[in-house]
């Protein structure tokens, strides 16, 4: 018996598995953005119980693990597109965010992360001096 095989079939194949598909992505889909004074970063993890998440903070560093479990029940199981198992998610931050008062808050599977911009990194005016301040012209 002759099998044909397909290399970049496997190949095809095992980049899914690693790094998802638009329809079923491995690592948790994120949106990030700035709003007024204050970094925001929202992370879909639907199913996953708040104790089951933890998140980690080493220097500009932000690591998001979660947990969903496996199904506990014997039933015959017709679809899974939903990820199950521990996955994790890296944010590597920028110096001019305060990465120690980070707060989160989890709310119908949406993890949000606040992260105040520092002081450092805010607009700020600059006052102009002038070498002639102090000084008034006298007109005649």
């Amino acid at each position: 018996m002759l099998m044909r095989t397909d290399p970049f079939r496997e190949l095809d194949r095992l980049t899914q598995q690693a790094l998802g598909t638009p329809a079923r992505p491995s690592a948790m889909p994120m949106d990030a953005f700035r709003d007024g004074d204050v970094f925001l970063v929202e992370l879909d993890i639907p199913g996953v119980s708040p104790d089951a998440i933890d998140i980690d903070v080493e220097r500009n560093v932000v690591t998001v693990k979660a947990e969903r479990p496996a199904r506990a029940s014997d039933a015959e199981l017709i679809a899974a597109e939903r990820p199950r198992g521990v996955f994790s998610r890296q944010m590597v931050l920028g110096d001019t965010l305060e990465t120690d008062r980070i707060e989160a808050s989890y709310d119908a599977g949406v993890l949000t992360l606040r992260i105040p911009v520092a002081e450092k990194a805010k607009p700020r005016k600059v006052e102009i001096m002038s070498r002639n301040e102090g000084r008034q012209a006298i007109s005649a």
